[in-house]
């Protein structure tokens, strides 16, 4: 049985793998090579090789109620959309909290991990580690944990650039960019149009000379407030969207949210319009773009073909001449060098796991990836829900298929986000946040019933399905039940509002004809959600009537 657990990354998700295994009474190790825990969100001043990088100036574009973890609430007075700095003291006061801090060794980098020689009988992993002394030591665990992210490795690629060895200015990855100083008056080249790369250029162009930003595809820009001024996640990341994706065709929500974010700037007009359609790829979330944009600070320009002393060409012909700074947001490589090469079983462009979590092809099912998934979502939610599925196989409460089923499954996830998504090397993986979140909830046995909600608790039935996606849901029922899920979704609203009350206005009052309106619509969306229930599964509805008369009896 599963007893000593090593955990290698002190990130979000290792944090809260930490928590999960000492759930369900397993005893954590996690392994952090740095001095602090917190991984990417960590500021440093200097790049620090092999480990994840942010600038100064980097706000988290999930709003706070959507970030946050399932049974600990961002306090009400944190803004909805946080600094780095804040995002990293909440960590701190999640792993007080929960008395993870005992459990992490601090600059304590994994060399190594390999399975024992009677791995065959015990499923043990040997885990090779050095300290910041230089001392190797070795330990044995009996199931280890993988939360060291995917952004750690730059991906410069210089060969796609021929000339780039004549270029006379300075050059380097997004990953080395901590703030615009030295961009002062500067000529420069941004080239992805990513969300690290949109966020380098609206900031650069704020005191350099002029920048240019070049994408080889275009993007889709999705503003962070949204209706009413809402949080975008909170207005739309909600369970009725996510059925109304189910019921209606992708055709028609890629034409109504392309309209939308057209009738807010044309994507053609401003040059950003791209080759994909709005829900095949994430977005670039940026307010600000737009309007650097439209006042001439950035200039939207198409892919670099060559580059020539101080000149860049690009794909149409046109050029930029003196330029001074190239930045490359060309994305991440990902790898576990401490695992051997035939550990991870690959697919397609991506390292094939089981439910993302889990390779299908060990003997014993001891070794889990956390956190290496990509979705329209924050990173923190999804990690803790694979950090609490996998805690309860590695005690033994939950079985995985045989590996040839698991494979089976993997080979099929593969073909679907091929269909679903443009992907590539660098971005090999992403899946929907609900359909993702609700799978693996269902391998818990933590999905909240809507039907059963429906009829035992209406007020929260109303929130569960037409409020935001948040991950109190997940706390509601089943194993890791938390008493204060249901207050937290009710109260969710109340904490978006707090930090934006610090000016006393006179508030309306709803009228009657509006608040009769919204219970129409609350009747509609209701029944709408219990005809889906029951079209997907007929014997549910009777099921929890039964269930219902016999606890009422």
């Amino acid at each position: 049985m599963v007893q000593r657990v090593a955990v290698i990354g002190a990130g979000p998700s290792g944090l809260t793998s930490m928590k999960a295994c000492l759930d369900e009474g397993m005893v954590p190790t996690c392994f952090e090579s740095s001095d602090d825990m917190g991984g990417l969100w960590k500021f440093k001043e200097v790049s620090e090789p092999n480990r994840a990088s942010i600038y100064r100036s980097l706000t988290i574009n999930i709003s706070k109620e959507m970030m946050c973890y399932s049974d600990f609430p961002i306090p009400a007075d944190y803004p909805n959309y946080m600094h780095h700095s804040k995002i990293l003291r909440y960590f701190r006061m999640y792993a007080e909290h929960f008395k993870l801090l005992q459990h992490i060794r601090f600059q304590t980098s994994v060399k190594r991990v390999t399975q024992r020689p009677d791995f065959a009988r015990t499923g043990q992993w040997e885990v090779v580690t050095e300290n910041r002394d230089g001392q190797e030591e070795r330990h044995v665990f009996d199931a280890v944990i993988c939360c060291s992210g995917h952004y750690t490795y730059p991906n410069l690629p210089l060969k796609d650039f021929p000339g780039i060895e004549t270029f006379e200015g300075k050059y380097f990855h997004s990953w080395d960019y901590k703030g615009p100083e030295d961009m002062h008056g500067k000529r420069v080249v941004v080239i992805g149009i990513g969300n690290s790369g949109s966020d380098i250029a609206v900031e650069s162009s704020k005191i350099a000379d002029q920048v240019y930003l070049s994408t080889r595809r275009g993007a889709w820009v999705v503003r962070q407030v949204s209706d009413d001024g809402l949080p975008v996640d909170m207005k739309y990341n909600t369970r009725f969207v996510h059925i109304l994706f189910q019921l209606f065709p992708m055709a028609f929500f890629n034409w109504f949210g392309e309209n939308k974010l057209n009738a807010m700037y044309d994507h053609t007009m401003y040059a950003l319009k791209p080759k994909h359609r709005l829900f095949s790829q994430i977005p670039v979330i940026n307010d600000d773009l737009p309007l650097r944009i439209l006042s001439g600070s950035v200039v939207i320009k198409p892919n670099v073909k060559e580059i020539r002393g101080s000149t860049v060409v690009f794909d149409d012909g046109t050029t930029v001449e003196k330029v001074d700074t190239l930045v490359f947001a060309t994305g991440y490589n990902y790898d576990f060098p401490y695992l051997p090469k035939d550990t991870m079983y690959k697919t397609g462009h991506r390292v094939g796991l089981y439910k993302h979590v889990f390779p299908p092809n060990m003997q014993h099912p001891t070794l889990a990836v956390v956190g290496f998934i990509h979705a329209l979502g924050a990173i923190m939610p999804q990690a803790e829900m694979q950090a609490r599925w996998v805690s309860r196989v590695f005690k033994g409460l939950k079985k995985l298929p045989s590996n040839s089923a698991m494979i089976k499954a993997v080979e099929q996830d593969t073909k679907d986000i091929e269909n679903h998504y443009i992907v590539s090397k660098l971005t090999p993986l992403q899946v929907d946040f609900v359909s993702y979140m609700d799978d693996l909830a269902g391998q818990i046995g933590v999905r909240p019933s809507l039907l059963w909600l429906f009829f035992t608790d209406y007020q929260l039935f109303k929130k569960v399905l037409w409020g935001p996606m948040t991950a109190y849901q997940y706390r509601l029922m089943g194993p890791g039940k938390w008493d204060g899920a249901r207050r937290a979704i009710l109260t969710q609203f109340e904490r978006m509002f707090h930090p934006l009350k610090t000016r006393k206005v006179e508030e309306e009052k709803p009228s009657l004809t509006g608040r009769l309106i919204k219970l129409s619509l609350t009747t509609m969306l209701g029944g709408a959600g219990v005809y889906y229930i029951h079209v997907k599964n007929p014997t549910l509805l009777t099921n929890a009537m039964s269930n219902l008369r016999t606890l009422t009896a």
